[in-house]
């Protein structure tokens, strides 16, 4: 076990005290620097009793922007922390010659948060990502992804006893890490709630980073709701149903491959009852599919709900979004919604979307070259004359009003106008774009995909 051990005193100290034998890493954080007063809270601002104001945090038409600040210490460890475990800053991805398989999480550490003239106190910052984090720290690019949580550090300062955001406990901030367009993050999430179906919500900002020096540029970056907090809680009628964030073999639903460990649980974590991913597993390969598709259909119905995950089907592979279930076992949320106890599909990580993709690539509409016995919730709800009928329908729908061609143009031509000045000013090593040249041309490739898209969907049909 990796014991990293942060003293803070004044003044700041950091001590690093590292010994190691297993895979697992703890953290141990003692601080010195818990007088402070927060005069800049208000409830409608820092409490949790305010509801989420989206309008706020989520606006469309305006790229805002936050400050961290971190001592030079805290931010020290958490480099410490990242060469620990990936290698040495622009060394390669992940240090090496491929990607480390790892289950360890960047470090938390307190640091304030400025927005909009206001302060929040000792929020919790760590930095995010799994292939996009390793790949942008061995590339020698200091833009990194950030979870940002308002009340991690609760228990060591009292004052901020559940401080929130404007009504919302936790954010993703992205990097839209590999894309030029600095789009898909947040033009992804927007197609998925167009088409009727619950996704994050997700904003422009830019980020500066105070770690000792002065605040430093970091770069346009795309703000994340997280589905554990307020997604189900504004997107459902009721937030209290088992929450899994699946990732591993078993998140690909084939024969024989459930783990608990695969999926992981968001809500209800002191309930060791996987007991709904379970029936499913079940139903999806029960012999009753070939033999009487009828009744296959009805008892998958009574645990999953088919109809959203047919939309999303649709929606996923109109926009082609391969770095999801069907190409990758992650990248998705299962929720049991308490309102029908039905195991519901939510979208997540959309900065690869939008694209024919990589790692094979997107599936053609039809889902040529997929193996059903691999992804099985693809290839055996398609293969049933049915669901295929009701996947088609909102393929239709998809292409003529979610991700309708015309309304793609003037959406990529409008939020491209918003965040030029701010994509195109981003300072080597901290950007993944190669000049301002290259962010136009991603635009036009984006407006040329939605077309083609829709060539592709009138072919299909």
């Amino acid at each position: 076990m990796k014991r990293i051990i942060l003293s803070f005193a004044i003044p700041l100290s950091l001590l690093i005290l590292i010994s190691s034998c297993n895979k697992e890493e703890d953290y141990e954080l003692v601080f010195d620097d818990t007088e402070f007063e927060t005069t800049d809270w208000t409830d409608a601002t820092h409490s949790k009793s305010a509801d989420p104001d989206f309008d706020e945090v989520f606006d469309d038409n305006s790229v805002k922007r936050l400050d961290f600040v971190i001592s030079k210490e805290r931010w020290e460890g958490m480099l410490t922390d990242m060469e620990n475990t990936y290698g040495s800053f622009g060394s390669g991805s992940g240090g090496g010659g491929g990607l480390l398989e790892t289950d360890d999480k960047p470090i938390f550490v307190p640091g304030d948060v400025y927005y909009n003239g206001k302060q929040w106190y000792k929020v919790g910052l760590r930095f995010k990502g799994n292939s996009s984090l390793q790949s942008s720290w061995g590339s020698g690019i200091m833009k990194l992804s950030f979870k940002i949580d308002f009340d991690e550090f609760e228990d060591e300062y009292p004052q901020i006893d559940n401080q929130r955001f404007y009504g919302f406990k936790k954010f993703s901030l992205k990097n839209n890490f590999n894309d030029a367009s600095q789009l898909r993050e947040k033009v992804g999430g927007d197609i998925f709630r167009n088409a009727g179906l619950a996704a994050p919500h997700t904003a422009f900002y830019t980020l500066y980073v105070d770690h000792g020096d002065g605040p430093e540029y970091f770069g346009l970056y795309t703000l994340v709701e997280e589905v554990d907090n307020t997604v189900i809680k504004t997107q459902f009628s009721n937030n209290d149903g088992n929450l899994y964030k699946p990732d591993g073999t078993g998140a690909s639903f084939a024969d024989g491959t459930f783990s608990e460990d695969v999926f992981e649980k968001k809500t209800n974590e002191d309930e060791a009852d996987w007991t709904d991913i379970k029936n499913l597993f079940s139903i999806l390969h029960d012999d009753s599919r070939t033999t009487n598709p009828a009744t296959w259909r009805s008892d998958l119905e009574s645990v999953f709900d088919t109809e959203t995950f047919l939309k999303y089907l649709a929606v996923n592979t109109v926009i082609q979004n391969w770095d999801t279930y069907g190409r990758m076992t992650h990248n998705y949320f299962l929720y049991n919604n308490p309102d029908n106890n039905l195991l519901t599909w939510i979208p997540w990580d959309n900065n690869e979307a939008l694209e024919s993709g990589k790692m094979g690539g997107s599936y053609a509409l039809n889902f040529s070259g997929l193996s059903s016995s691999a992804w099985p919730l693809i290839g055996f709800l398609y293969s049933d004359d049915v669901y295929k009928s009701k996947y088609d329908a909102y393929v239709f729908e998809v292409a003529i009003d979610a991700f309708n061609a015309n309304t793609m143009e003037s959406l990529y031509t409008s939020y491209a106008a918003l965040i030029e000045p701010y994509a195109t000013t981003e300072r080597a090593g901290f950007t993944f774009l190669n000049g301002a040249a290259s962010f136009q041309s991603a635009i036009t490739t984006l407006k040329n995909h939605a077309v083609s898209r829709t060539a592709a969907v009138n072919d299909y049909l």
